[in-house]
């Protein structure tokens, strides 16, 4: 089992990325608002499913092979950046929208909606560093069994972003809905969206090759 101090640590750390908006947010947000809280959490088992796949390869040592590659690991590193500044541009470009603003998105059925889920979950740079850079980082040889380390981190990982989505799919249309009267809230959030994506993407950008 994984010391009590490095899995609370960890546990941290993956509360504060599930926080942070990123594709995986947006995406379950923007469907919750057009179809409603049921197509939300659809998704969310697609996003799951996404956190799963990375957990098993992780604890495999499948993705050592990636952060043995530095050209690949740079790569998936500023790529990631990239799009988190391209998401933080889009919030605050004239004529940008609040995460919580309503879209209007064709309505998608159950299988679209979980097979869109797991893709956007699979290719989140968020999630990719979490599990390429950090996990790795909490496991410990001397307290026992990595793989039965990595499994306890990545399904702590998976519990923890389940929960929060889980209330940002069944709460996202009523705080649209408060939002929509309110356009200096909607400033407010837009800009505070911003900064903390533009702030992840200079994070990860700027950390040292593990």
């Amino acid at each position: 089992m994984p010391e009590i101090q490095n899995l609370l640590g960890f546990a941290l750390i993956a509360l504060g990325m599930v926080l942070t908006p990123g594709p995986n947010m947006l995406y379950l947000i923007s469907r919750s608002i057009c179809q409603g809280p049921a197509a939300g959490l659809i998704s969310l088992t697609g996003v799951a499913l996404g956190f799963v796949f990375y957990m098993v390869s992780a604890a495999l040592g499948i993705t050592a092979l990636l952060l043995a590659v530095p050209f690949a690991y740079d790569a998936l590193r500023f790529a990631g950046a990239l799009y988190l500044l391209y998401l933080a541009w889009q919030a605050v470009r004239p004529g940008g929208r609040s995460l919580f603003q309503v879209r209007d998105l064709p309505k998608d059925g159950p299988r679209k909606l979980f097979a869109m889920g797991f893709f956007t979950s699979l290719l989140n740079p968020k999630v990719a560093i979490l599990y390429l850079s950090l996990l790795p980082q909490f496991v410990s040889p001397e307290a026992g069994n990595v793989l039965a380390q990595s499994l306890v981190f990545g399904s702590v990982q998976i519990m923890i972003s389940v929960t929060v989505n889980a209330v940002i799919a069944v709460t996202a249309g009523s705080v649209a809905a408060f939002l929509a009267g309110r356009p200096s809230f909607m400033l407010v959030q837009r800009w505070l969206m911003s900064t903390v994506l533009a702030g992840l993407a200079i994070s990860i950008a700027a950390e040292a090759r593990r």
